[in-house]
């Protein structure tokens, strides 16, 4: 389905007159811009564009518009149509905060997003994905049945077109081999006390030391355990008087508001990749 309101995204190494290229070509295929941000990176040297075009014209005629110049750049580019819906699938575990905020939101409108499946380690969110109408599997994963869960997933990502997959508090390591798989296309969620605060009870741990601040990351999924591309962070102030109940709800809260916008960002390609940083245009 074509909206006739495009959105053109794509990462060169900077020159002069890209954006006059860029542009030009889109007038020249009589599309009306409604939308254009643009960053150079001073570290990289590599030059970033989120553009949006409305026009009559099909998607053939704005890659042939387009298409020379991001050649001639030698760019990492993507095409799409605004507001087309992504599909993703979601991993999961026991806990719901994030899932059930993620499946409402795609509900009510708020998430471009399609949930195709969900799957977990655990049978606990059954129910809730039901409740959604989201086809949910569960499977144990031991350290002897985890490589067969994971091929499972790749299965999944193959024979549901997955472009996005979120791991919605799946609290599982994910292997070399799937984060390789999913580069670039994986986002999960964190409390922002790791590595200070490892292990379980995390809220408990920081009630004991006093902490004066808790957050909340979401990030791209990489070999490296928690240190993937920071894509959206959240923080809130608390005191001695707020409990362990307390924290961990105001911290549940945090994690589904952060992860929710990590995906629509990703979603609605805002999100580029620069070495071991992102660009966000909000």
């Amino acid at each position: 389905m074509d909206s006739g309101h495009w959105v053109l995204s794509f990462a060169c190494d900077d020159r002069q007159g890209i954006v006059h290229s860029v542009t030009g070509a889109i007038a020249q295929a009589q599309g009306n811009i409604t939308e254009l941000q643009q960053f150079t990176s001073d570290e990289s040297g590599r030059f970033f564009m989120r553009v949006q075009v409305q026009s009559g014209f099909d998607r053939s005629v704005f890659e042939h518009a387009v298409a020379p110049v991001v050649s001639e750049l030698a760019a990492d580019w993507a095409l799409d149509y605004v507001g087309r819906r992504r599909r993703t699938l979601i991993l999961a575990s026991r806990a719901g905060h994030c899932l059930n905020d993620l499946l409402y939101r795609q509900r009510i409108g708020d998430l471009p997003i399609t949930v195709a499946k969900i799957m977990a380690n655990h049978p606990d969110l059954g129910d809730l994905a039901s409740f959604y109408g989201v086809p949910f599997e569960s499977h144990v994963v031991l350290p002897e049945t985890k490589a067969d869960f994971e091929q499972q997933v790749l299965n999944a990502v193959a024979e549901h077109d997955i472009e996005l997959v979120v791991l919605a508090r799946y609290m599982q390591i994910l292997s070399p081999r799937l984060c390789e798989a999913l580069a670039g296309r994986a986002i999960n969620i964190h409390h922002s006390f790791l590595p200070g605060f490892k292990g379980a009870n995390p809220y408990r741990q920081a009630h004991a030391r006093g902490v004066k601040l808790i957050g909340a990351t979401a990030h791209f999924v990489t070999g490296d355990l928690d240190e993937g591309p920071i894509i959206e962070q959240n923080v809130q102030r608390v005191d001695h008087a707020d409990t362990v109940a307390d924290m961990t709800a105001m911290g549940h809260e945090l994690e589904s508001r952060t992860l929710a916008t990590a995906v629509r960002l990703y979603a609605e390609h805002r999100v580029l990749l620069d070495g071991a940083r992102t660009v966000v245009f909000s």
